[in-house]
């Protein structure tokens, strides 16, 4: 197993003493890992995130950082390694300039002046926003804002990448390019963790995923072992993925059940002896 990236001991954290948004969370994401965190609303999802990049601290419990207690580190230190995209980019996004927006982390970090250059123009080209380069990001519809605040953490490649609802307002093509670009990312070695209600992009995308619930770490595992416990899933009031749940529903048909993605589906359903295909027809 790889070292880790991301460790979390007993952690809790109260936004007030009556309501506890984390309770007692405890676990490893190995270096290199594309993980899920999922959850329904409230499940503390986002607060586990910012514990992991120091813009909260336990109130309980110790975070690690590859391999360092991030406990005494200022949050600027820690975001040389952990890059987070906030649900909301308008909390992000702040410049005159789209192409200052991308030059803004890289020249706090002290990046040199020709590598930032080349940074943000790759980054431009990457998520086609040189048409907007020189305009204001907050006049931009919320697709592109999206596209801005991605495009300026891609341009810091930190190798921690934490996600909030990434493709939200986000159009297909949009939210493909924006998965093609952190799957690359991914390739090159860097961790990601996705935070998503989106079951078809974790059953795509995640090798690893945790599902909070009422603040609690309720279970982990990869996405295929996971969408085959219903009951589990059904206590987080979640469900797997659509593909999944029609490969579960032909199950008397002789499929598996444990489908992840439409190729899966599709390879699996073409080998069944034809009789066994049936008609087509509404399912029970």
């Amino acid at each position: 197993m790889a070292e880790p990236a991301i460790e979390l001991y007993c952690c809790s954290y109260r936004y007030n003493a009556d309501i506890p948004a984390l309770r007692e969370v405890s676990c490893t994401i190995p270096a290199g890992t594309w993980a899920a965190l999922i959850g329904q609303n409230g499940s503390g999802k986002t607060t586990l995130a910012k514990l992991c990049n120091g813009l909260l601290r336990p109130d309980e419990g110790r975070v690690r950082i590859l391999g360092q207690d991030i406990a005494r580190q200022p949050v600027s230190k820690i975001a040389r390694s952990v890059g987070y995209l906030f649900q909301n980019p308008d909390h992000q996004i702040f410049a005159p300039t789209v192409r200052e927006e991308l030059a803004f982390g890289l020249r706090n970090l002290d990046f040199p002046p020709v590598e930032i250059e080349g940074r943000i123009e790759e980054a431009l080209a990457l998520f086609s926003l040189e048409p907007y380069a020189d305009q204001p990001p907050a006049v931009l519809g919320y697709g592109l804002r999206r596209q801005v605040a991605v495009a300026s953490l891609f341009a810091l490649r930190p190798p921690i990448l934490i996600l909030d609802e990434p493709t939200t307002g986000l159009h297909w093509g949009a939210t493909q390019a924006l998965l093609d670009r952190l799957a690359e990312l991914h390739r090159a070695g860097h961790t990601v963790l996705l935070i998503t209600h989106d079951m078809r992009l974790v059953a795509e995308r995640a090798e690893w995923v945790l599902i909070l619930h009422q603040g609690r770490l309720l279970t982990e595992g990869p996405p295929r072992e996971l969408f085959a416990q219903p009951e589990m899933l059904a206590r987080a009031s979640l469900s797997p993925a659509p593909i999944t749940r029609l490969a579960q529903r032909l199950r008397p048909r002789g499929m598996r059940g444990d489908s992840l993605t439409v190729e899966e589906f599709y390879r699996e359903y073409t080998t069944l002896p034809v009789p066994f295909r049936g008609k087509a027809r509404a399912l029970p």
